[in-house]
């Protein structure tokens, strides 16, 4: 499983031409589902979502979590965070979860931000063609694989 998490001002998703769901201050979260995904994955990453610290403190530092600052946080699916652009140059996206695999743990992964964030949560709409809009806090932008713990 794999996520790319902006600190946004704010953020606004459209799906289909029509306004669906907006956040104020907060994080956008892309993510990304492999066929070799787990609960485990999914209970490990939103664990880290919830607690990473992107958020200023009274000093200025990073230091507060979207849980210490009251934020809102949007999932968006995005299988495109599986592309291999290894040969060729056309991506590949053979490793990203079928949607028989990937909406079952999209859906479950929805739940655990929730309980984990005690934060508002608006989604996307799984397989959807949506347009984000978004300002972009920092700019801060971090990826998180969770096959890969760094």
């Amino acid at each position: 499983m794999r996520v790319v998490i902006q600190k946004v001002e704010k953020a606004d998703l459209t799906v289909d031409g029509k306004s669906h769901t907006s956040i104020g201050p907060g994080l956008l979260v892309l993510l990304g589902i492999e066929d070799i995904d787990t609960e485990e994955d999914i209970a490990w990453l939103t664990g880290k979502i919830s607690r990473l610290r992107v958020f200023d403190d009274d000093n200025g530092v990073m230091n507060r979590s979207i849980q210490d600052v009251g934020g809102e946080l949007m999932i968006v699916s995005q299988f495109t965070l599986h592309a291999s652009t290894k040969k060729g140059n056309r991506p590949s996206y053979i490793r990203a979860a079928r949607p028989d695999i990937a909406i079952p743990l999209y859906e479950l992964f929805l739940k655990y931000i929730e309980k984990d964030s005690g934060c508002r949560i608006v989604s996307g709409v799984f397989g959807a063609y949506m347009q984000v809009m978004l300002i972009n806090d920092g700019p801060v932008t971090i990826i998180i694989d969770s096959k890969n713990k760094e």
